[in-house]
């Protein structure tokens, strides 16, 4: 049995100081395979490989993980899982930002009252001042 899987049973077993001895015996082998996953994204990733590594780690033996491994193999392939779901995650964040994923839609058929100008035609701006200022205080109420 290796020293990785000892270190995981004893981790397992609610040893306090097992988590830190682990890292320094599989961060050089974490850090290879967050390279090797960030040599597959697109260019322009923000994430770096060491802030991947930390991040799975955290994931894996964090203070609220209560996980049985078999052993350094299933270890390293969870680790490997926790990598594609950060990367994933990270993705789905960004291009649902990028695709204005922060705004709320609004069905221009279900607003009910639009000001309309004397020449008949609808004030747009003014709605849209209206509406902006009223998302503004739905969000200012939920993030309190």
């Amino acid at each position: 049995m290796s020293d990785v899987t000892h270190i995981l049973n004893a981790i397992e077993n609610g040893d306090p100081k097992a988590t830190n001895a682990l890292l320094p015996l599989v961060y050089q082998e974490l850090r290879r395979l967050a390279a090797h996953k960030m040599a597959n994204e697109a260019p322009g990733q923000t994430l770096q490989p060491t802030a991947l590594v930390h991040e799975a780690y955290l994931r894996l033996v964090g203070p609220a993980q209560s996980q049985h491994w078999d052993g350094r193999g299933h270890f390293f392939a969870a680790a490997a899982e926790a990598m594609r779901r950060i990367l994933v995650d990270r993705a789905r964040e960004k291009k649902a930002l990028k695709r204005g994923g922060d705004l709320k839609r609004v069905d221009l058929d279900a607003v009910e009252r639009m000001r309309v100008s004397r020449s008949g035609q609808v004030n747009f701006v003014a709605h849209g001042r209206l509406a902006l200022t009223a998302h503004r205080h739905r969000s200012a109420a939920q993030r309190a």
